[in-house]
């Protein structure tokens, strides 16, 4: 019978877990579809392309708040085995409060491996192909820039129609090392090429140091050496570092196999700690989150109170979510350490979850 009983626990509450996973997705879908359509809507593509990187988008969303997706889904299976009295009767056959908040639990911790370890990779690189694809088709495509095996490249349009073309061999804090600078006219035609050991980027009046600069004059290039060497660019180290802070196209598996590769090819240290800190947390979240369901829910058997706990559960919902960035903040600020300011919510929320659990095993 206990059998029967488990397996039922287990099979409804991923039915729950299904289920509210499915309206987010369909909800999201909705809501991130006008956006799509708006950037797409001056370009000639069909709107089959909305809608294929609008289905691919909202899976990563998902992953990125199944905290609260586990909340709600766990709030909405307690509650219906409460009111339909399923609740008293896995009471009567032994199950305690503390027994089926255990089972529940333990299936949310599990599920939050799986989806590190197996669907973590596969939304990933959909928000890789989801990425490349509206920066194929970017009204700013005039301004780019990629880092890939090769370095980091950077293109800039300047006055008159020139363009600059930048390439560096890596980062390496705020500087960039073996720097090369190609300027060329409206006709794509070589102006000069500069060649720098290092490139101070901390402001957008780079340094260069120990510079080569070739010009074209009269059919003839002419070369000159400086010690130290300045140009004005529209980025700087803030605004390069902030376009390769989107981690959501780097699963789990690929930041834990290769953060040694990642750090010595010039990722900041800090950034790739608080992606890896933050995924590997989740399981204990989603954990943590069923817990909270838990204490909510299962602490009285009166149906009345459901309106008041729905409330409570999007308080609870929100107040987290703020808690959260607000951890995020203080650690890139340098206020608390980052990987502290990432595992604060789950060292709060397990002081919480482990008093409530107590209290409502006397129940």
């Amino acid at each position: 019978m206990k059998n029967i009983l488990f397996d039922y626990l287990l099979k409804n509450f991923l039915k729950s877990f299904i289920m509210i996973v499915f309206i987010f997705y369909c909800f999201g879908f909705i809501l991130n579809l006008f956006e799509e359509i708006e950037f797409f809507k001056n370009t000639d593509v069909s709107v089959i392309l909305p809608l294929i990187l609008t289905g691919i988008f909202i899976p990563s969303l998902i992953v990125k708040y199944l905290p609260f997706v586990i909340f709600i889904s766990s709030m909405v299976f307690m509650t219906n085995i409460r009111n339909n009295k399923d609740l008293l009767t896995l009471k009567i056959y032994g199950f305690s409060n503390l027994k089926i908040f255990l089972i529940l639990a333990f299936t949310s911790f599990v599920l939050g491996w799986i989806i590190l370890f197996i669907i973590n990779p596969i939304t990933s690189s959909m928000s890789k192909y989801y990425e490349k694809t509206k920066s194929d088709y970017s009204r700013d495509i005039d301004h780019l820039v990629t880092y890939n095996k090769n370095g980091l490249w950077i293109k800039e349009n300047l006055v008159n129609d020139n363009q600059r073309i930048i390439s560096a061999e890596k980062p390496d804090g705020v500087d960039l090392v073996d720097v090369t600078i190609f300027h060329l006219n409206d006709k794509s035609n070589l102006i000069e090429k500069i060649t720098a050991k290092r490139a101070d980027i901390s402001d957008n009046d780079w340094v260069l140091k120990e510079v080569v600069v070739f010009k074209q004059k009269n059919n003839i290039l002419e070369k000159e050496k400086f010690d130290t060497f300045q140009i004005q660019s529209i980025y700087n180290y803030e605004k390069i570092t902030s376009l390769f802070k989107n981690f959501d196209t780097m699963s789990f598996v690929q930041l834990v196999i290769n953060y040694n590769y990642l750090l010595n090819n010039g990722y900041n240290k800090d950034f790739l700690n608080q992606s890896l800190h933050s995924l590997l947390s989740l399981p204990f979240l989603l954990l943590l989150m069923t817990g909270l369901a838990a204490i909510l829910t299962m602490g009285t058997l009166k149906k009345s109170d459901n309106l008041k706990l729905v409330v409570l559960g999007l308080i609870i919902s929100v107040l987290m979510f703020y808690f959260k960035d607000l951890s995020l903040a203080l650690g890139q600020t340098g206020r608390i350490p980052l990987i502290l300011a990432v595992w604060a919510p789950v060292i709060a929320l397990s002081l919480f979850t482990c008093i409530g659990v107590l209290q409502i095993n006397e129940k």
